[in-house]
Formats: C-alpha cells, structure tokens, sequence
C-alpha cells in the first residue's frame, strides 16, 4: 500500500503550499492568509519509483474546545492517526510560537514517526536561526522552502526512507501470489459487510442498517474450493459534500488503498436505489487504478419487475464503460446468486494476469488491419506493424508503427474487442499503448 504523510502545523506555515509541492498539482488554495484551509485534503505524489498519500490539513489547535477551530483539530487528529508518518511543518522566519509547543507536545506523546520541517528558510543559514526549534523535542530541524522547491527532494526521502525499506531486495511482505485479494466497495449501506459476512458463515464484521457502519478497510482470509482469498471489506465511499464526520473521512483513504492493492474488485451496487453518480464514481476510480471488476446488483429480492429494468437501464447508460465487467443480480442476506459470483472473481482475476505471446497478438493486429484499415489523417496513413505485451493486472499491449499518433480512440476500441474476444478477456481493463518509430532522416530534414 501507498505510505501516507500528513502535514501538520499553526495556520499559515504553508502546510498548502507545501502540498502543493508534494503532489506537483495546485489543488490546495495557498494564500497569505491564516486559516484558509478548513477541511483535509487529500493527493497522490510520486517521487522516483516510490508513491505516497499527502494529507494537508487545516491549523491544528490541540486544545481548541468550541466552533470551527475544534472541529479542524479533529480532522487533524484523524489525519495523524491515519498516517504512516507526520511532517510538522512550522515557519522558519516568524520563529517558534505557543500554539507551536502544543502542537509538539500532542505529537511527542503519540510517538508516531515525525520530521520536524522549517518552512519559509529561503537565503537563511541553517543553525542560529533554527535552533530555538529544538525546544519541542522532536529531534533535527530540517529546513526547506515549499515556495521555491528548496529541499523538498531530501525531505521526502527522509520521510519516505523507513516505509519504503522493506521492498528493497527479495519479497519480505509476505504477499503470497497465489491468495487472491477480492475487496468489496460500493457506497454506504449496499450490504457489503452482509456479503463478506454471508460468505463466511458467520457474523465477523459488524452489519447495520446503517449507512458508515464500516469505517476501516477489515482484512479476512478465505478459503474455497482450495483457492485462498483475502476478502478486504472497505467502508462505503459518498460524495465529498455528503462526507460530514472527521471518522468517516479517515475511513476514505483507506478504502481508495484497499481498491489499489487488491488483485479484483467487487463493485456492489444497491438495487433499491439504482445505479447513482456516486456509484459511477468508484467505477471510474476501480477502471482508473487498473483492478480487475466484476459487478453486483445487491437486495435483488426486495425490488418489484419494474425497478429491477430501471437498474438494468441505469447501468447500461451509467456504467457503460464497464461492458467487459460481469454482472450479477444477487441477495447477499438470502443467499440467492452467489455460486455464478465466485466463478466470475476467477474469470476476472486469470484475465487480469493473462499471458499474451508476440506472435499472436502480431497475428491479430495484421488481421484486424486487413479487416479495417485505420482512418486516414491529413498526408499520414498509420502504420501498425507488430504488436507485444507490456505488462498484466491490467494487461498491456504495446502496439509498434509509424504515424501511430493519428489512431483515433474508435479505431482503439475496435482492436481492443478483437484481443478481448481472442484471449477472453473478460472481467479485467485492457490498455492498449501506441508507439511510433523515429525517423532516423529526421535530425538530417531538419538541418
């Protein structure tokens, strides 16, 4: 999984900024104002082969007891439970503060990891100025400027160093590749702990008729016809306006992990509400992460003729670029369709590793060429040559020619139907990658 850092710190330090910085997008409003950012934020960041979760939260009050300040140190609390270490981020040129020795304080006490970061340092000398920061105890001051980039490199592989350690050298997770890792996800309340529950012939998660029962990604091991399983049970994922608890949200990011790291993905949907936007929502994210999918209609049983067409429609319009995906129409509390379920996790999981040979997938190409040629643009016909494979989970077909900028996304789908209906292909996202020859005249035309 994704390690997670949380950034920490008195209004206006530039935690934003520094956010910013992290996941190389400005989706954090940054101005030099105090308190501008209320909510917690989450983004992606990347840096060499290492990914990693940013949180960036609002000023963080420890002792804050009333009105919007207790409720940002809440989510803050959250924040910094749910990381795998905490940046707490102070500002190098208006020097130590109150509100700083709380902060510092609250996070000695956690013992969770923490690098002390000194914002704004821009044209200072590391030393006199920066040493008034070791009163908080929280070890080395590192100095960094988030606004001109300064240090930011270092500071996160320090951060990064103890998380990422362990994948160095030979598997030491202890990821066993034949354990199938099936996580249920859908929205609040569709019944996927009543699922995992039912499967397992037992109650081992809590089920309530109540929305955000779940609110942590629950880990189980499950074994059927000798296959293992992982079942990972996620907490529902809402839309952001509806997302109101400090909890729940702490609950989300462990969910998109969960969807990331499992081997397939059952999206379960509730019949008695149809398919919403929502739903199509972490349909998107499941085909955006590259998870295997397969699709199931929960609570079948408690709605009539007519709504059962409606759901049928609804997810013909809305989830419509999951046609490769199976659909099933079950009832996990009665029991009713789940054999056909677990034939189509299988289907969905030996598609996703599915292993495609050159010469065939060559084959293939030249095949569906003869068939239709691709469309011709302005002076430059493409040219598409051969064809291999360039990964699984999902698969990848990297297609080799010339001019191949100009195939359009029609023509695309039409040779991914031609590889999915030869390697059925069913169940997993199919990525087909273009790349063209260079002209080794070019570099001559051009002088």
């Amino acid at each position: 999984m994704k390690p997670v850092i949380a950034l920490v710190g008195r209004p206006n330090v530039g935690k934003s900024t520094l956010f910013n910085r992290l996941t190389k997008t400005r989706d954090a409003i940054v101005a030099d104002y105090a308190g501008l950012t209320r909510d917690r934020h989450y983004g992606n960041g990347k840096q060499g082969e290492h990914e990693f979760i940013v949180i960036d939260t609002g000023g963080f009050e420890p002792d804050a007891t009333s009105g919007i300040y207790k409720e940002m140190a809440k989510q803050t609390r959250q924040a910094v439970a749910e990381a795998d270490v905490v940046l707490f981020v102070v500002d190098a040129r208006a020097g130590l503060s109150a509100q700083d020795h709380e902060i510092g304080k609250y996070l000695r006490k956690l013992g969770k990891p923490c690098v002390l970061v000194a914002n704004k340092s821009e044209g200072m000398t590391a030393g006199a100025q920066l040493v008034e920061f070791f009163e908080l105890g929280l070890g080395e001051v590192f100095p960094i400027s988030a606004a001109h980039g300064q240090g930011i490199r270092p500071l996160v592989e320090l951060a990064l160093g103890p998380l990422v350690e362990p994948e160095v050298g030979e598997d030491v997770s202890g990821d066993d590749p034949s354990v199938i890792k099936l996580a249920v996800a859908g929205r609040p309340n569709v019944g996927k702990s009543t699922l995992i529950n039912t499967w397992l012939g037992e109650e081992r998660l809590v089920a309530f008729d109540l929305p955000g029962t779940t609110r942590d990604a629950i880990s189980v091991p499950f074994e059927r016809d000798g296959q293992r399983f992982e079942l990972i049970d996620t907490a529902g994922l809402r839309r952001k306006g509806q997302v109101f608890e400090a909890i729940e949200k702490f609950s989300v990011v462990k969910t998109l992990q969960a969807i990331e790291s499992a081997s397939v993905v059952l999206l379960l949907i509730d019949a008695t509400q149809g398919v919403t936007d929502q739903d199509a929502h972490i349909a998107g994210y499941i085909l955006e992460s590259g998870r295997a999918v397969v699709v199931a209609v929960n609570k079948w049983d408690a709605v009539d003729e007519y709504a059962r067409e409606l759901v049928k429609r609804s997810i013909e319009t809305r989830l419509g670029f999951l046609k490769f995906a199976a659909l099933h129409l079950i009832s996990a509390q009665k029991r009713q369709g789940l054999g056909p379920l677990w034939d189509s996790i299988a289907q969905a999981h030996k598609a996703a590793n599915c292993k495609m040979s050159t010469p065939v997938l060559t084959r293939l190409l030249l095949e569906a060429v003869q068939f239709q040629t691709p469309k011709k643009s302005g002076m430059y016909r493409p040219k598409l040559r051969y064809a291999h494979q360039g990964g699984m989970n999902p698969p990848i077909i990297i297609i080799h020619g010339n001019s191949l900028e100009h195939v359009t996304d029609a023509y695309k789908r039409f040779l991914e139907g031609r590889f999915r209906k030869e390697f059925n292909l069913v169940g997993t996202p199919l990525r087909i990658q273009m790349k063209s020859s260079q002209n080794p005249y070019s570099d001559k035309d051009s002088k």
